[in-house]
Formats: structure tokens, sequence, C-alpha cells
């Protein structure tokens, strides 16, 4: 990505939003010539002067103070995520390199596999940054069988919304799975902007869907650490389970996903039903999509 244009399309986009009376300022009659906020609005708002935002705007934030950028981030009544997402390019901005990181190969240390295990009656994954699955259990290489079918690897989150039709059947609210995906590879993209695995990623996707273009281009991003999670496997049908997201703090980057359902709920039930299934798979060969088992699943418990 290019971070100056990123800073002036985020800064942009953020402004567009905002109208004068949601800001506080007094609602003159007449047409406006720009959606939301002017920059001299903004500007106001922040304490600084039109000039200075003007470049900031422009995509210069060298030299930046952080007291200017929470003034900003006030301003534009960014949540948490946005805002770390501009302090994010600010200090992209002031690192004085551009030189892309080659992928690196993220490996998942034993104990961490270990501890996956260990949860039996939970699915659980580590996934990083991209979105790229690194790491399973039984029930949650069983849960995102699908993902797994396709023999790339790392299996990832987004390339499966954006470029398997399947997808579409496997998040009932496909709407709000897109969104939140763009918006977390968006947030990735600011925090390491010369990781050329993400750079590789986007432009991968970018050039496959459109989808993901128009979504792309909203600048939105998202910090998705907990809510709940409505999904419809291909075996055991519809699952709204409970989600956790967990740093693994000895692994910067990589992030623990846990699923839960309800106890005596009908997910509850089907997470039953799905460890029944994963236990007659075999998993080194990857969990293959449902529908191109060879072992039929098993029969459904008797009400």
């Amino acid at each position: 990505m290019d971070n100056r244009s990123e800073v002036r399309e985020f800064l942009a986009s953020r402004r567009a939003r905002i109208n004068p009376g949601q800001a506080g300022l007094p609602v003159s009659g007449g047409n406006r010539r720009v959606p939301g906020l002017r920059r001299g609005e903004l500007a106001t708002l922040a304490g600084v002067s039109v000039e200075y935002y003007t470049r900031i705007e422009r995509g210069n934030l060298g030299g930046v103070s952080d007291t200017v950028l929470h003034a900003i981030a006030g301003a534009l009544q960014l949540d948490d995520a946005e805002r770390a997402h501009l302090f994010d390019l600010a200090h992209a901005t002031g690192s004085g390199t551009t030189r892309r990181r080659r992928p690196t190969q993220q490996h998942i240390r034993p104990s961490v596999q270990r501890i996956l295990d260990a949860m039996t009656n939970v699915p659980a994954i580590v996934e990083n940054g991209r979105l790229d699955i690194l790491a399973a259990n039984r029930l949650g290489y069983a849960l995102y069988s699908d993902i797994f079918a396709k023999p790339q690897r790392p299996a990832n989150h987004i390339r499966f919304v954006f470029l398997d039709p399947r997808s579409h059947d496997f998040y009932p609210d496909w709407e709000s799975s897109a969104h939140d995906a763009v918006a977390v590879l968006r947030a990735e993209a600011g925090h390491n902007p010369y990781d050329q695995a993400v750079t590789n990623l986007i432009g991968e996707l970018s050039t496959r869907s459109d989808e993901f273009r128009t979504r792309w281009a909203a600048h939105n991003v998202r910090q998705h650490r907990t809510g709940t999670k409505r999904l419809h496997h291909p075996v055991v049908g519809d699952l709204e389970l409970a989600l956790e997201k967990l740093d693994v703090s000895a692994d910067p980057g990589l992030i623990l996903l846990a699923y839960s359902a309800e106890p005596g709920s009908p997910s509850h039930d089907a997470l039953s039903l799905l460890a029944s299934w994963a236990a007659t798979l075999d998993q080194e060969q990857a969990f293959p999509a449902a529908d191109q088992m060879t072992i039929p699943p098993p029969d459904r418990p008797e009400a």
C-alpha cells in the first residue's frame, strides 16, 4: 500500500461520514458542497490550523505529535480500532523505511498445539492478522472443514469468504462476515504496511473479487475480539457460537479463537454431533469438505 494515499483516503472517508450536527457545530442553511465536515471545521474541532490539517490529510503525518493525532481522532469520533489504525499509519510514515519484508513462515510452538488439542469440547484455531489459519484442534478442523478442503496452505479465512462460493452457505450473514474480514485485514495492513505477504493477499483479492474491491475502498477497520458467530455447517446444520479471541502473547500477531455453545442449546447438541463426525476423520488429511467425504457422517441421535 502507498502510505500517503492510505492516510489521505482514510482521513477523508472518516471526515465525510460526520455532519456538523453530529460534531456539535451550528448547522447552516443551504446546500453544502462536500459530504460531512469541511476541512476547516475539522481543524477547528481538533484545535489546529486549516493549513496544518490539510497537510496531514494529504498524507504527510511525519513529525505529527501524538497529542495532535489524539485531537484529530477525537474530532473524527474514531472508535478504538480506527484510532489505532491512525496511529499505525502515522508510525509507518515516520519509520523512514518503505522496504517490503519478505513473507516469513510462522510456526506454532508445540506447547500451543498441545493447548489446542487439550480443548476437546470446543472448536479452536490459531490465526494471524492476515487471517491465515495456522493451527487447529480436531473440532476446529471439523468446524472449518470447507475452508480446509482446498490444498492451498495456510488455509485463509478471507480467501474462503471472497473466492469460494461455499462461503455464502457457510456464513448465513455473509455480508457481515465479508465486512468484518475486510476490516480486520485493513487493520493488519495499517499495522504492517511493508509486509509482502499482506500486500500479495490484498493484490490477489483485489484482482479476483469485485466484492472485495468495493469493501476495501471503504477504508473500514475493526478489532473483532468477542461476539456471536452464526454458521451453517454442511453436516450438523446451523450453529450459534460464542467467539472469544485471545492473544498468544509470546508470539506477537497470533490469536487463538475459541468457540463455545450454550449448554443444552441446539448448537451445543450440534457440536456434540460435530465431535462424533470429526472422530471418523483423519486429521492429517486436513478434513476435506463434508460433501467430498467417503465416510458418511454419523446418524443424528434420536430425540
